[in-house]
C-alpha cells in the first residue's frame, strides 16, 4: 500500500473491496487457456496476440502458434518469414508484433539462456514489450507485478470510485487497491470486471458485479466513462433507478415506500404506471441481492439499506 491513499480512494473500505472482487473471480470467470497456465512465453504470446484480436478469437491462434513454436528456442530458432506469414493467415493485426515476438524469443535464448527475466522492468528490456505487457507477463506468470491499467480497468476505477480520467492517477488508484502478492488473480480479476459486467454497456446485476455497493456510478445511474462520453442505454433504465434508491436509502435510516417513491422519480404516483408495483419490483430485486430489506410487519411498507 502507499502512504497516502488517492483522493478518489478516501473513504473506500479497501479490505471490502478487495475481498469482494477476488471472491467473485475465484469463484466464476471465463475460462482462456493462458489462465490455466503461468509459462512466461505461453503467457506472452496470449498477450501479444489479444492487443488487436478478440479473445475469442486468440484461443484457436494461441493454440495453433504454441503447436508450431512450442518453446522459445523453436520460435527463436524460426524463419521469420514463417512467423510473419502465421501472423497474417490468423488476422492477428500488425505484422510487426509477429516480427518482435520472434526477436524477443531469440533475445530470451541469447540474453537469459533460455530462462525468462521475471521483473517488469527486465521484460520491458524485450523487443516490442511495453510497460503494459510487462506488468501482464509479470504478474500472470511470476505473480510479482504491479497492477494493469487497461481501458476496462480505467473505466471501472472511473465510474467505481470517480477516478479522474489521467493516467497517473489510475495507476496510482489501481495500486492502492492491488493486495499485496496478489498480482495474478487481482489483475485476471479487475480485468474481468471490465470485460464483462463494466463493459461499456454495464451488466452490473446480470453479471452480479461485486462492487456494486461501493461503486458510485451505481449509486448515481451515471454510467459514462473515459471511452463511454454519452450515458449507455439501459434496459428500462432500471439500473439507473437501482443507483437511485441505494444512494437515497443511504442517507435515511429508512424510508416508506411512497416516501420513496418520489425521491428517486419526479412522476412517481402510487397507483400510476410508475408507482408501487413498479417500485416494489425494482426493491424485490434489490433485497434478492441483499442490497436492501423490506419491512411489511406495520400498515406502511419502510425500506432500509441493509448493512
Amino acid at each position: 500500500m502507499s502512504e497516502a491513499a488517492p483522493e478518489c480512494l478516501e473513504g473506500v473500505d479497501t479490505d471490502a473491496v478487495q475481498s469482494a472482487l477476488l471472491s467473485w473471480y475465484r469463484e466464476d470467470h471465463r475460462s482462456f487457456p493462458w489462465r490455466e497456465t503461468t509459462d512466461p512465453y505461453e503467457i506472452l504470446v496470449s498477450e501479444v496476440m489479444s492487443q488487436q484480436t478478440q479473445l475469442g478469437r486468440v484461443v484457436e491462434a494461441w493454440d495453433d502458434f504454441l503447436d508450431r513454436w512450442p518453446t522459445t528456442a523453436d520460435l527463436a530458432a524460426a524463419d521469420r518469414a514463417a512467423v510473419v506469414a502465421f501472423w497474417s493467415d490468423h488476422s492477428l493485426g500488425y505484422n510487426n508484433r509477429a516480427k518482435y515476438l520472434h526477436e524477443a524469443a531469440q533475445q530470451v535464448e541469447d540474453d537469459y539462456n533460455g530462462s525468462f527475466p521475471e521483473t517488469p522492468d527486465e521484460l520491458s528490456e524485450l523487443m516490442g514489450v511495453g510497460p503494459y505487457t510487462a506488468n501482464a507477463v509479470a504478474s500472470f506468470a511470476f505473480n510479482n507485478g504491479n497492477a494493469v491499467v487497461d481501458t476496462n480497468v480505467k473505466r471501472v476505477l472511473y465510474r467505481a470510485f470517480g477516478c479522474p480520467d489521467d493516467d497517473t492517477a489510475f495507476e496510482q488508484a489501481a495500486n492502492e487497491l492491488m493486495p499485496e502478492g496478489e498480482s495474478r488473480d487481482w489483475n485476471n480479476a479487475i480485468m474481468e470486471l471490465g470485460g464483462v459486467a463494466c463493459g461499456q454497456t454495464p451488466a452490473c446485476d446480470a453479471q452480479s458485479c461485486p462492487w456494486r455497493e461501493h461503486c458510485d456510478a451505481y449509486h448515481s445511474g451515471d454510467f459514462t466513462a473515459p471511452d463511454v462520453p454519452e450515458q449507455p442505454d439501459f434496459e428500462g433504465s432500471r439500473r439507473q433507478f437501482r443507483g437511485r434508491i441505494v444512494n437515497t436509502l443511504g442517507e435515511h435510516d429508512e424510508l416508506a415506500l411512497d416516501t420513496l417513491g418520489p425521491r428517486i422519480r419526479v412522476d412517481y404516483a402510487p397507483d400510476g404506471q410508475y408507482g408501487r408495483d413498479w417500485l416494489r419490483g425494482i426493491l424485490t430485486d434489490l433485497a434478492d441481492d441483499d442490497l436492501v430489506e423490506l419491512d411489511e410487519s406495520g400498515p406502511e411498507t419502510v425500506v432500509r439499506l441493509r448493512r
